[in-house]
């Protein structure tokens, strides 16, 4: 995310507010309305109901599709290893896009094994957004490039940009030769390398996903490739045909400038079909009233939630400060959260029902699910979410309780501070 940035949020604010008054004037008649939901939906489908599976296919545009294999990957000693292995493995093909690459021994590593396969002839093709790589060492770009890797900055700021400024690619998906992705919360700096048994070793977890499901990410991929080169990815060796490569059913959801709203009409429609148990790990939750609502909605049905959030050790305060000010209706409603404590909580995942999972790059707030081009992979599969709900449950034991009292008990310094902080949330 703008970690920089989100400790200004005040300067968010105010250089958001310039840029949407010249992006209004310049395009502001010619974009389409959004989907928008008004108010919470109601019960009518339940996670253990068919019709879900089918009607959630048709709205986001992608199908469930058998026969895939979707691996966890849990923290940087096993997340970096997995792709880089896949790198130096790659036949024909490299499409990577990331939001965060930064500089350290991790991005040298990744230069150098994608420079390797870029000079051994393979197409390789590097997509990273602009303000997210802002802190990369334009040498490690220069070096790529001598290789022969193809490097596109997404979305630079120009006068003729502006109206999408504040649309950013917020997507992490690595695809070799168009048989194998990855895709979770992990960006290319060090503070993601080791096992979490430090605080500078942040928490995370990754997703190795083999089968059909892969060329959706491929075809993500490229739909942002052609907006910032004008190529067009075709043939064989971007798009195998794909045997089946495990039992999982999934489904493939992104979101673009074009569907800015598909991720939160994603997560409305999965809450909305809990019975039993909504699990959610996020490291920025501020989520927008209706979301709140439905929540609350789940709750009077008598679903359990559980919120894992970052605890003291995080990159953005503003946003644990806002996040904090929205809890008090939820911790009233018996929504249980809980602050992770050994270091910076960086996962992302939703459970319902303990049969459906989503896991990929967004966060649970308005940049996330209104802002920034996503992606995610869904499961309708028990297996998936038990291993999914383990390590959900392990990371709630490494988590300290917030209640309602600790709440209410805040001092008024507190207080003040978390409601400044949350003026800013349409943007953090």
């Amino acid at each position: 995310m703008l970690m920089t940035l989100r400790r200004h949020p005040l300067v968010i604010a105010l250089i958001s507010a310039i840029l949407g008054v010249v992006g209004c004037l310049v395009v502001g008649n010619l974009l389409p309305e959004p989907q928008e939901l008004k108010q919470p939906l109601p019960h009518h489908l339940a996670s253990s109901d068919r019709q879900l599976r089918t009607s959630m296919g048709a709205l986001f545009g992608s199908n469930y599709v058998p026969g895939n294999k979707v691996e966890t990957l849990v923290n940087g000693i096993r997340i970096f290893p997995a792709m880089l292995t896949a790198i130096r493995e790659a036949r024909q093909t490299i499409s990577f896009e990331t939001y965060i690459y930064w500089r350290g021994a991790i991005a040298e590593e990744f230069a150098d094994a994608l420079s390797a396969k870029a000079r051994d002839g393979l197409s390789v093709k590097v997509l990273l957004d602009w303000v997210g790589s802002l802190p990369m060492d334009e040498q490690l770009i220069q070096r790529m490039q001598d290789a022969g890797v193809e490097v596109v900055r997404f979305r630079p700021v120009t006068w003729y940009t502006l109206d999408r400024v504040n649309n950013r690619t917020h997507r992490k998906l690595l695809v070799v030769d168009g048989r194998m992705g990855f895709t979770g919360g992990v960006g290319i700096a060090d503070e993601w390398n080791g096992d979490a048994r430090t605080p500078n070793e942040w928490r995370d977890t990754h997703y190795r996903i083999e089968g059909p499901a892969v060329a959706e990410f491929q075809a993500a991929f490229a739909e942002h490739w052609i907006e910032a080169t004008g190529e067009l990815l075709l043939g064989d060796r971007f798009f195998p045909e794909i045997a089946p490569a495990g039992d999982h059913a999934a489904q493939v959801v992104v979101s673009s400038t074009h569907q800015r709203n598909t991720m939160h009409l994603m997560l409305m429609t999965a809450l909305a079909a809990a019975q039993k148990s909504i699990r959610i790990a996020t490291p920025y939750f501020v989520p927008d009233d209706l979301t709140r609502q439905q929540l609350l909605e789940a709750r009077k049905r008598g679903v359990e939630i559980e919120i894992i959030v970052p605890g003291p050790r995080t990159d953005a305060r503003v946003v644990r400060k806002a996040s904090r000010h929205l809890w008090g209706d939820l911790l009233q409603a018996g929504v249980k959260i809980s602050e992770y404590q050994p270091t910076f909580f960086h996962c992302k995942l939703v459970i319902v029902d303990d049969v459906w999972a989503s896991v990929g790059s967004t966060n649970i707030d308005d940049r996330a699910l209104r802002l920034n081009d996503e992606a995610n992979i869904n499961l309708f599969d028990r297996e998936f979410a038990r291993t999914q709900t383990t390590l959900f449950d392990k990371d709630a034991a490494a988590s300290r309780p917030y209640t309602f009292s600790d709440w209410q008990n805040r001092s008024p310094s507190e207080k003040f501070s978390d409601w400044l902080s949350s003026l800013a949330r349409s943007q953090i």
